[in-house]
């Protein structure tokens, strides 16, 4: 980690302080600074000490008096630790994630340190302040693709198996729910996003709409839209959001421009 304070993981105590601070958990949104909510903004604002994975907290303008400890990637739990330990030396700290920080991201990371950790811990002041998650952004950007029943995954095995995710695949695609896949591929994992697909073509219909949603609200957007048996899985990166639909998501063309992606609101509605 970098950045220091008086209270660094070294030397900050395992017990809450007198003048104990206070911690907020932060979503930053997708990445434009128009889509960050105003708690949020405030929160930022007020931190003595801005905790998170680099490229999230270089999303966070530099001001004096603001201490910035960045972390690698894979490191959320000693990111928490370190976090709450600020805090608990009397720091005003906001630990950032991109979208909401309640979806596949820090906020839950904080809590299992604090469930494991001192139960001082559990005494100081803390909240998460959400933002516009990744998947809320793109279904904004395609229409209305989440109007009925939805569910999101994430195709990282890093903390849980690749069959406990083709199981969820599958309950998913029988419930027949709309997917939102979160983390499709990584350098590390370039094969699992099209490992998901197979699965997926082996139990949906080949005209279901797909959607890949790539960098929403920022400079490098690009949003694709095509059919489950010809779609590209290539397309997905960690920057992607990929939106399966249901049997009963459709396209409505509209001149000159992309379709729009809705599902709606009855099951089984007429068109």
């Amino acid at each position: 980690m970098t950045g220091a304070s008086a209270g660094s993981a070294d030397n900050a105590p395992a017990t809450v302080s007198p003048a104990a601070g206070r911690l907020r958990v932060v979503g930053l949104g997708p990445g434009p600074a128009r889509w960050l909510t105003p708690e949020a903004a405030e929160a930022l604002e007020a931190a003595t000490d801005l905790v998170g994975y680099g490229p999230y907290v270089d999303r966070v303008p530099e001001r004096p008096g603001l201490i910035r400890h960045a972390s690698d990637n894979r490191v959320e739990i000693d990111r928490a630790r370190h976090a709450l330990e600020l805090a608990a030396a009397g720091r005003s700290v906001a630990v950032v994630s991109g979208g909401d920080p309640g979806v596949f991201a820090m906020a839950a990371a904080l809590f299992e340190a604090i469930e494991a950790g001192p139960a001082a811990w559990r005494s100081l002041d803390i909240e998460v302040d959400p933002g516009i998650s990744a998947m809320q952004a793109a279904a904004a950007r395609l229409g209305a693709p989440l109007g009925h029943d939805f569910c999101a995954i994430s195709l990282s095995d890093n903390l849980k198996p690749w069959d406990l995710v083709l199981r969820r695949l599958t309950a998913a695609a029988t419930g027949d729910f709309v997917i939102a896949l979160y983390n499709p591929a990584s350098k590390a994992r370039p094969d699992r996003i099209f490992q998901a697909f197979d699965h997926l073509r082996s139990l949906k219909d080949p005209a279901t709409p797909v959607a890949f949603a790539r960098a929403v609200g920022r400079p490098d957007e690009r949003i694709r839209i095509a059919a489950l048996g010809s779609a590209d899985p290539g397309l997905a990166d960690m920057a992607t959001l990929v939106m399966i639909g249901s049997s009963e998501t459709r396209l409505i063309d509209r001149p000159g421009r992309d379709p729009w992606l809705y599902t709606p609101r009855q099951a089984g509605g007429a068109r």
